[in-house]
């Protein structure tokens, strides 16, 4: 039996989706430039099909998580699901690459969109896609009413439900939704990464504009289980190997962070991770958080996020900590 979790109105789009959706970032595998190490097929539809039993009803990928292998695992896992219980399924376009030892570039065109849509089909086996996002602003010259009016064409001709941004800055959103309203924003956020919260979110909650969080748990930093023993053991083909956030001194910040979530947790029955990915769902703006798993078992780890609400006190106290640790940047509370 499915279980029901709290659902929110991603923006206007006419989709309510729940508070938390299942990213399959991960699920793409390694051996390429965004890749996070070796990564097992059935663990990942395993995974994917825990998260759907568990009550989330949207999965969020993209072209270039595996260079395709993501959304192919995806299809075959939502197809494996009865047809009532198949959730909604995310995917954006504009990263592309022409093999897999190249560094996939950011382009936007109106003819690369079309086609690189055409692929997503194909690969999830779909007919039409639920959100469709410029993954990036691109870096071939496109300008930004180009590609948009692209997506808003798209959504017209019926071939994706819903269009949205990622990535995107505030003045950006503003000059795409003079062409036509910006359906979603898929913008970083968690407790390390905060800016967004200055612009972007109060932006996307005066327009309509639905915001699914991506990195609540900032790749797994905010779960408690890393250190540099960890950071040392990680294959060569996960991307956070060579991230400067998973070194040095940003690493001892953000660890330290993450224990201070513990006592948080230890009080509400749940995991860091969830208190982490709570942190994100409690600020004005945010629908839903994006939260990647590898495993079935990880995701039972973090389902309990989507229905606990902190408490002034525990968000007093994350903002103290996060002054104490000086981990990352952003303004470090929800408004009272």
């Amino acid at each position: 039996m499915t279980t029901v979790l709290p659902t929110r109105a991603l923006g206007t789009s006419g989709m309510d989706i729940t508070t938390v959706g299942f990213g399959a970032w991960a699920t793409g595998g390694g051996a390429y430039e965004f890749g996070w190490g070796p990564q097992d097929d059935a663990e990942s539809i395993a995974a994917i099909q825990a998260a759907v039993t568990g009550g989330v009803n949207w999965i969020d990928t993209a072209a270039v998580y595996g260079l395709g292998h993501s959304e192919e695992v995806v299809g075959r896992a939502v197809r494996g699901l009865p047809v009532g219980e198949r959730p909604y399924v995310f995917t954006k376009c504009g990263m592309v690459w022409a093999t897999r030892d190249e560094v996939p570039r950011r382009a936007a065109d109106p003819a690369g969109i079309r086609r690189e849509l055409d692929a997503s089909l194909r690969r999830l086996g779909v007919e039409r896609i639920d959100l469709y996002q410029v993954h990036w602003p691109p870096e071939d010259g496109t300008p930004i009413e180009a590609y948009w009016q692209t997506m808003l064409d798209l959504k017209a001709e019926g071939k994706i439900r819903a269009a949205g941004l990622s990535n995107h800055s505030a003045a950006e959103l503003d000059t795409a939704e003079r062409l036509g309203h910006v359906d979603t924003l898929q913008p970083p956020f968690s407790a390390i990464r905060r800016d967004t919260a200055a612009e972007e979110l109060p932006w996307c909650a005066q327009h309509g504009t639905g915001a699914i969080v991506y990195s609540p748990m900032q790749s797994g930093l905010l779960t408690g289980g890393f250190s540099e023993a960890r950071v040392a053991a990680l294959p060569a083909d996960d991307w956070r190997s060579r991230s400067r956030l998973f070194h040095g001194e940003s690493l001892r910040r953000s660890t330290s962070l993450a224990n201070s979530l513990a006592p948080i947790a230890d009080r509400l029955g749940v995991s860091q991770g969830a208190v982490a990915i709570a942190w994100t769902l409690a600020w004005p703006g945010v629908t839903g958080a994006i939260v990647g798993a590898r495993t079935a078992a990880q995701v039972k780890g973090w389902l309990a996020a989507a229905s606990l609400t902190l408490a002034p006190a525990d968000l007093d106290a994350i903002a103290s900590a996060i002054a104490a640790t000086e981990a990352g940047s952003g303004p470090a509370r929800p408004p009272r």
